[in-house]
């Protein structure tokens, strides 16, 4: 799938907040998914050999959950490892990764922030932006903002604020196990991206298609 870059990606720190800044107004807080035919989970693995770290694109079908195909790269990370700029830094892996795919996703689950960012702008949201299409926040764990006390059960949710905002919901997919964080990330509302993520859980804490994601990236899954 063809990729439309709007902005160079080796630029200093100050440079990339106010890119995110300026983006940020971009990012669609209204639903624009209904019934999608296939949803995707991103992630990249930790630097490894020479620095490279390894970037995946897994798209399944919905509501099944089967595998569709893989997009992998591996490529050099030059952007420091900074939070609040993460996207700088696993942005590009990803996007290359996608350019692999033959299909086009109409959703996509990633391993990180939306809008649950000090600038409203991590990397779901970037990504979302940058691909035009329906985005979801998951991460594992909280950037910025606080909840209330959370049920032990799965299926539990409280909302995350930040300086007077909801930002995000802070959802246990598992009983007993550590919540997930999950906020818009680009065209689909709050109501729905927790909708979503619940309904592709299949009794893991990370939803399908993080989670196969993830094994994809650690180069545990293959097609």
């Amino acid at each position: 799938m063809p990729v439309q870059h709007v902005h160079p990606w080796k630029v200093t720190t100050a440079e990339a907040r106010a890119i995110q800044l300026r983006l940020a107004g971009l990012v669609s807080r209204e639903n624009e998914v209904s019934r999608p035919k296939l949803v995707a989970g991103v992630d990249i693995s930790a630097p490894r050999f020479q620095g490279k770290v390894r970037g995946t694109v897994v798209v399944l079908s919905c509501p099944d959950l089967e595998v569709v195909e893989i997009g992998a790269v591996e490529q050099t990370v030059d952007f420091p490892y900074i939070p609040g700029l993460l996207s700088f830094r696993e942005s590009p892996v990803i996007l290359a990764a996608y350019e692999k795919l033959r299909s086009r996703p109409d959703l996509v689950m990633v391993d990180g922030q939306g809008i649950a960012h000090p600038r409203r702008f991590g990397l779901a949201s970037h990504l979302g932006v940058l691909l035009d299409v329906p985005t979801i926040g998951c991460a594992k764990s909280l950037l910025c903002g606080l909840h209330d006390a959370l049920g032990a059960e799965a299926g539990s949710a409280v909302e995350i604020e930040h300086e007077g905002e909801v930002v995000g919901m802070a959802l246990r997919t598992k009983t007993n196990v550590k919540p997930v964080f999950v906020s818009i990330g680009h065209k689909v509302d709050l109501t729905a991206a927790v909708s979503w993520v619940r309904s592709c859980c299949r009794g893991y804490r990370l939803p399908e298609p993080t989670r196969l994601a993830h094994q994809a990236a650690s180069g545990n899954l293959r097609m």
